[in-house]
């Protein structure tokens, strides 16, 4: 008799070194859709193009219908439904892959570059509503402090731990939640629909990932001098 994987199975696939909100909000509804992508024979390779199609669908639906700024009730939920929507389906990949046995590196690479996809037009959607009012080098230190902080963390999905807050209470979970993929997409649609706010969520997330830049940038330092003979 075959025994088929529930939904709980999916859950506990799941990776647990993600952030509060993926916890508490995505893994759980990902753990049915991986539970029904199971069901229709659907492969983890799937869904991983499934991420990359809605989450820059969001991103073109913002960088062509909200521009200089302009609020757009409509376009954030619409945006937001479909980041939403991708990050689902680039949870379940992984969960699925672990509960079938496919996990493999060609897949994990195509994760990857999926994702580093969607990154970039999550910065483009960023730059776009933030206006012509913003300045050049602002926008440019968002740009590369995002995708440094993306970089780190594909990283550490190697194995590379650079977490420069290793704990997994509440409150060390609540400080990193910022950072986490689920809350970002939440907080840059709210800016979307908000005018002005762009400006504010851009300059706090340059300033944030350039602090964890530094400070991995000193532990890495500490850690390499005590590894030296």
């Amino acid at each position: 008799m075959t025994i088929h994987p529930s939904a709980a199975d999916f859950r506990r696939h799941a990776r647990q070194d993600a952030g509060l909100f993926t916890h508490a909000v995505n893994y759980p509804v990902a753990a049915h859709l991986g539970l029904l992508s199971y069901r229709l024979g659907l492969r983890p390779t799937t869904l991983t193009l499934i991420n990359l199609l809605l989450g820059i669908a969001g991103s073109v639906l913002v960088v062509t219908l909200s521009r200089g700024g302009t609020a757009a009730v409509p376009v954030a939920v619409g945006a937001w439904l479909l980041w939403q929507a991708a990050y689902l389906a680039d949870c379940a990949d992984g969960q699925l892959a672990r509960v079938t046995g496919t996990a493999s590196p060609a897949g994990g690479r195509l994760d990857v570059l999926a994702d580093v996809a969607v990154q970039i037009g999550l910065v483009a959607a960023v730059a776009t509503v933030a206006g012509q009012g913003t300045p050049v080098w602002l926008v440019a230190a968002f740009a590369a402090g995002w995708m440094i902080s993306m970089v780190t963390s594909v990283m550490a999905r190697e194995g590379a731990n650079l977490s420069l807050l290793p704990s997994g209470s509440l409150p060390i979970r609540l400080v990193k939640m910022v950072r986490d993929h689920g809350f970002k997409v939440t907080a840059i649609a709210v800016a979307v629909a908000v005018p002005g706010a762009m400006p504010w969520l851009l300059g706090f997330y340059t300033a944030l990932n350039s602090a964890f830049l530094l400070a991995a940038i000193a532990q890495a330092t500490r850690a390499a001098w005590r590894s030296t003979p």
